[in-house]
């Protein structure tokens, strides 16, 4: 008697290293709790990026477990420059363009699996932006609801920057603001490439079987519920997608525990060592330092900040011309502030008792890192569903202030400091921030709790998503 295969899962991603890593610790969290044997598929330089990630010391190699395959994907034949297969600002056209290319080699992929193990894999989780796949995996489920209605309901354009309008899938009491539209929504009319790559993927990822959200349901409740609503499909809140050592250590360890995971998690040679970062951060008092950065695609306009102009690549080297003259030396004099031109340990900055908020654009991830040390967000959103997470951050949640809104705005160093030492202070409206940052601390340790039969609503919900796939698997063997 043949003995029996191990399940196999096929994951696909979206070029672009805030979707690489969340699927990586999905692929990590499932395999832990079922054996299953993971495959990852993306493009070559993003498969050397992810095989990066991969923590050598290990005493299980996860190569042994978490397969990396790759699709051919030649840059040039799509527009894109050298040795480029990575989401940016530059070219992101292209890029969603390009992305419509890998269906046919991922799909010769997927029967080849099938072919050697006899049938074929458990399942197949994709992104979002690749709804010719199968099972869908997506980030904030308040954010995603707004991204996939709002492009499947257009055309916004003709309104004005103070115009209101309700959004179909949200209460009617919800409104949203022209303002928080990126400019290739608000001139999207149905006709244009944005809004066919946008329509025919979020309708395909509407034909699937299920969505998996990286949140919880202690988090977004009610958000989850709209887009439960909204899809009319199994919704699995499976986050947050954080490394378990962040969200599971107590706060006295939480800083040395961390050690080493920006490093292994962004698979890129930090431009200042975690120690020293740490001593900086040591040599400040408790929530007193601002942690500042844009995420990885972003940048803001040299009107706001010269510090990096739009269109600056973030894999290139930086220029001094990027700051305002003389700012360095400043910061290093008086040593009140730490710069850092490249890669910096995030997890580590944000764990750390100094850090007391973080200008960040509101990005999923930053948003999950934040909030997972109870650090307040001041928002600036740039781009994506980045301006519908910062409204929930506001409006639902009471952890962040906005401060302004992509990179045509206007912003004074006078409203700049207002916002800042709001959010800072530890009294009034920052200490109301803080801990309401603090409650949902709690509620995502709690979420991903397993503890014999104290388990969280996440792991209880990856259990559940293990449960009814393998249900499926066996429907359909014994109808065939």
């Amino acid at each position: 008697m043949a003995s029996k295969s191990i399940e196999q899962i096929v994951m696909l991603p979206f070029m672009a290293h805030g979707h690489l890593i969340p699927f990586l610790a999905l692929a990590r969290q499932i395999h832990q709790a079922t054996g299953f044997k993971i495959s990852i598929a993306s493009t070559p330089l993003n498969i050397q990026y992810l095989s990066s990630t991969f923590n050598s010391s290990s005493d299980e190699p996860e190569n042994d477990h978490i397969h990396l395959l790759e699709l051919p994907f030649c840059n040039t034949d799509n527009g894109l420059p050298e040795n480029s297969e990575n989401l940016s600002l530059d070219s992101i056209g292209k890029l969603f363009s390009a992305s419509l290319g890998l269906r046919k080699p991922f799909h010769s992929l997927v029967s080849d699996i099938a072919a050697k193990q006899g049938h074929p894999p458990l399942c197949i989780i994709s992104d979002v932006f690749l709804g010719w796949a199968t099972e869908v995996a997506s980030s904030g489920a308040y954010g995603t609801l707004a991204y996939s209605s709002l492009w499947l309901n257009l055309p916004q354009r003709g309104r004005s920057d103070s115009d209101e309008f309700h959004l179909p899938g949200f209460p009617d009491s919800c409104r949203f603001h022209v303002n928080q539209l990126h400019h290739f929504l608000r001139n999207a009319d149905g006709t244009d490439s944005w809004s066919k790559f946008f329509q025919s993927q979020i309708s395909l990822s509407m034909q699937s079987f299920g969505w998996l959200c990286n949140t919880a349901e202690e988090f977004e409740p009610a958000g989850l519920e709209w887009l439960r609503n909204f899809l009319k499909l199994p919704v699995w809140a499976i986050g947050p997608l954080l490394p378990p050592m962040v969200l599971n250590n107590d706060d006295s360890s939480l800083s040395v525990a961390a050690s080493g995971i920006s490093t292994r998690r962004a698979g890129k040679k930090l431009e200042i060592s975690i120690e020293k970062c740490m001593e900086w951060l040591e040599s400040h008092s408790p929530a007193s330092v601002l942690y500042i950065s844009f995420g990885s695609q972003n940048s803001i306009s040299p009107s706001q900040m010269m510090e990096p102009p739009v269109g600056f690549e973030p894999r290139s080297e930086f220029r001094a011309e990027y700051l305002p003259e003389g700012f360095e030396e400043r910061m290093e004099k008086r040593k009140q502030g730490l710069l850092v031109r490249n890669w910096a340990p995030q997890l580590e900055i944000l764990s750390h008792k100094s850090t007391g908020a973080f200008l960040s654009h509101c990005g999923w991830n930053s948003v999950l890192e934040s909030l997972s040390q109870a650090v307040p967000i001041i928002g600036w959103p740039l781009a994506a569903e980045q301006a519908y997470n910062s409204k929930m951050l506001v409006e639902e949640m009471g952890v962040s202030v906005e401060l302004t809104r992509g990179v045509q705005s206007s912003i004074d160093s006078k409203e700049v400091k207002r916002v800042i030492e709001l959010v800072m202070d530890r009294k009034g409206k920052g200490g109301d921030m803080r801990s309401k940052a603090m409650v949902i601390k709690e509620q995502l340790r709690a979420s991903v709790r397993d503890e014999g039969e104290d388990k969280g609503s996440s792991v209880k919900a990856l259990d559940d998503l293990i449960k009814t796939l393998q249900s499926k698997w066996q429907m359909i063997n014994s109808i065939s």
